[in-house]
């Protein structure tokens, strides 16, 4: 099967990315196109604008495929493609597929609820999830992968397909006549459409294979398979994960979700909402400066920032970010708070604190499924654009106390497509052999244990304790400044 290819295709809250690899996990080519700022029309509302996850995919393919037939590569070459979208979205179809309302974003405050009719509504007739939209998209079949069903979905993740339990349909406001149909990860959901083709530039009929949820599929690419090897993904949101064997029915400390490998489990503990878009706030807002001392140097303002925060003492001198941009559901009250300011503090103090704050906070939510799993971790692995910060790849080293690394491929859940897709069309004999042709371990960062006791105690004294002081003050500002 040689001069064959697979493709692996990643929509993300901020882009829409298409990869194509060969099948020894070479990347042959790649497109990818930002999405458009998402609408808030409330506070606590998110809605992605328009078509915006279409439209942004479709330019994706178009650019992947240029660069693919540009490199002398033939179309009819590729076996087949992987499909990851954002999880946790609710997405309202009409009758004919197309969108019946914007696509409701995992940031909005409704999809902490079950779904509920109102009259902006009209013309709905399906309830699914951004996998089940795209595919339809690309194959014009009304059909998803069960592995993307979180939160208020009437799913049975034993049997891996709809629940049978009248009672939990009811408790989603649900019908089966509601949802699509659904395939397991690794299975093929249809094949693209010739309407499809025409508009993303590949040939009709190649297959669509199901994977599961984004952070699933990022953890399959990775290679995060062995035990107490943890990934933590960092993203819009930033999730940690392990993978399991069974579906732990009692967990306190971590969700048992379906993997990207048929009949495993994905163990997930809680993580930081908007933990990425945190650091390109900051970019943004407080960059301007920054950005001129770039373009002096001939580096990027994301360069600069680190070169700037690696010379900040680890602890940034007493200055601590706690990462509430986007609150829990179980305190929509909560805001981020920046805390410890004296005069010594420069953007490079609030940087690094930025990039502090999200590591605490991933090792006091990791520590408590660590420990309920009885699994210490002993390395960690990083996916994601920040893992291309060699500082940020310090800090998490330094936290933790334990060896942490980032693959050649930082965007994972590309990889973990495009393993999926291989399976489905018999590119590989098993999981394990595509995980070893496709993942490529890139830098290991070992901790400077100096710095870690330093955390340890920096975390425990200070950190783990400033929601019991804030809370109070920020439940009285909520209500004063906040309008549904």
């Amino acid at each position: 099967m040689s001069d064959k290819y697979l493709m692996g295709v990643d929509v993300g809250t901020q882009s829409a990315k298409v990869v194509i690899f060969d099948l020894d996990g070479n990347v042959v080519s790649e497109g990818k196109q930002a999405l458009r700022k998402m609408d808030i029309p409330a506070p606590l509302l998110a809605e992605h604008p328009d078509d915006d996850l279409w439209d942004s995919l479709k330019l994706a393919f178009q650019r992947a495929m240029t660069e693919f037939s540009q490199a002398g590569r033939k179309a009819e070459d590729i076996l087949a493609m992987g499909v990851c979208i954002i999880r946790c979205c609710r997405v309202l179809l009409k009758e004919n597929g197309e969108l019946a309302y914007p696509v409701i974003n995992w940031m909005d405050k409704r999809l902490n609820k079950p779904y509920q009719y109102i009259d902006a509504y009209k013309g709905v007739r399906y309830i699914t999830t951004t996998s089940g939209y795209i595919t339809h998209r690309l194959t014009g079949q009304f059909k998803d992968t069960c592995a993307n069903y979180i939160g208020w979905w009437p799913m049975d993740n034993d049997t891996l397909d709809w629940s049978t339990d009248p009672a939990v349909w009811k408790s989603c406001n649900l019908t089966r006549e509601n949802v699509l149909d659904v395939v397991k990860p690794g299975e093929i959901l249809g094949y693209v459409s010739e309407l499809a083709a025409k508009q993303i530039g590949v040939p009709a009929g190649i297959p669509v294979v199901a994977t599961a949820h984004d952070k699933a599929v990022e953890a399959l690419g990775a290679g995060s398979l062995d035990e107490g090897v943890a990934l933590i993904s960092l993203g819009t949101y930033i999730g940690a994960m392990v993978h399991g064997h069974a579906n732990v029915k009692d967990a306190q400390n971590f969700w048992p979700f379906q993997a990207s490998i048929p009949g495993r489990y994905l163990y997930e503990c809680m993580g930081v909402r908007r933990g990425m878009w945190t650091i390109s706030w900051f970019r943004d807002q407080f960059g301007e400066s920054a950005l001129a001392d770039a373009d002096k140097t001939g580096v990027s303002i994301e360069e600069l920032l680190n070169r700037e925060a690696s010379k900040v003492p680890a602890g940034c001198e007493g200055l601590l970010t706690i990462h509430d941009w986007a609150p829990p559901s179980e305190a929509e009250f909560r805001k981020g708070v920046m805390m410890g300011f004296d005069g010594r503090h420069t953007r490079a103090h609030m940087y690094r604190s930025v990039l502090e704050g999200i590591a605490f906070t991933m090792k006091n939510h990791m520590d408590k499924m660590a420990n309920e799993l009885n699994t210490p971790f002993k390395r960690l692995i990083i996916s994601g654009g920040g893992a291309n910060s060699d500082l940020f790849m310090q800090i998490f080293a330094d936290v933790f106390g334990i060896p942490t690394s980032r693959n050649v491929m930082k965007g994972s859940a590309s990889v973990g497509c495009a393993i999926n897709a291989g399976m489905a069309v018999g590119a590989f004999d098993s999981y394990q052999q595509a995980t070893q042709k496709l993942v490529r371990m890139g830098d290991t960062f070992m901790p400077d244990m100096e710095n870690h006791r330093f955390y340890n105690a920096l975390n425990g004294e200070v950190y783990t304790q400033v929601n019991q002081y804030f809370d109070p003050l920020l439940k009285k500002l909520s209500p004063l400044v906040d309008y549904a």
